[in-house]
């Protein structure tokens, strides 16, 4: 039985992957949604404890670290599945060998690459905190999660998805994204690895999951690149998700 590590990003409880983890499970995977460090606890428990001064503490390095560590003490090497920061760390991983796949989903991407898409820099800027202190965690207010990540969507459900999953974060694990702890070589052999995006996502468009994708281009190592159309960030928690996961499986049932 194959097994399937889920990796969370930013802003969001790692119980966004619940469905995904059924969905997969049904398929025959074993599936492993693991929580990062300091958030294994409800949403709402993370929220009551904002500012939240172990969030605060988490490094992008650390990340890297803790599931090195976590897939190292699997019996075999995983398929990875990450959402946005999450992304990036199926790439920084695959870099290391750890994965037998990778799937990337509206993925933040490697340092280097950049958008300058008003959507982008208005949803980053606030998470990034250039002008606060690293100290305190980024607690993304709801009018800031109706933008970057639920765009789109009926108030009922941005107001849903906020309260289920928006938990506090680390401002100093989204700067690291921009040095060279999220250096990727791109010439570097990897495991298969697939990029989707969704056309309507502000924080990570479309247009810079395409750039990330192609980077790898021209080089042996297999890198697809899927766009679904209407998608925001807050892809996995879509009605439209099972969609993305069916063509996921599609793309997994060839490559692994």
């Amino acid at each position: 039985m194959k097994t399937i590590v889920f990796l969370t990003g930013a802003f969001v409880s790692s119980h966004c992957w619940d469905p995904w983890r059924a969905f997969f499970e049904q398929k025959g995977y074993h599936c492993i949604a693991p929580p990062w460090p300091h958030k294994d606890a409800p949403a709402l428990v993370l929220r009551s404890r904002q500012p939240d001064a172990a969030v605060a503490s988490i490094r992008l390095a650390d990340l890297v670290n803790y599931f090195t560590d976590f897939i190292t003490q699997l019996p075999e090497k995983p398929i990875l599945i990450g959402h946005s920061l999450g992304g990036l760390l199926v790439q920084l991983l695959l870099q290391k060998d750890l994965a037998v796949a990778g799937v990337a989903i509206h993925s933040v991407p490697p340092a280097g690459v950049i958008s300058f898409k008003w959507s982008f820099l208005r949803s980053t800027w606030g998470p990034l905190g250039f002008f606060t202190s690293a100290s305190e965690s980024f607690m993304m207010s709801f009018p800031q999660w109706q933008y970057a990540f639920a765009n789109g969507m009926p108030l009922a459900e941005q107001k849903a998805g906020y309260e289920k999953f928006a938990i506090p974060e680390s401002k100093r694990a989204l700067r690291d994204g921009l040095t060279s702890v999220a250096k990727v070589d791109y010439k570097r052999p990897h495991a298969p690895l697939l990029f989707l995006a969704g056309s309507t996502d502000h924080i990570l468009p479309a247009s810079l999951n395409y750039s990330n994708f192609k980077k790898y281009a021209g080089y042996p190592s297999v890198t697809d690149y899927k766009l679904f159309e209407n998608r925001n960030h807050f892809v996995l928690g879509q009605p439209s998700w099972i969609e993305d996961a069916n063509f996921i499986a599609q793309w997994l049932g060839r490559h692994v």
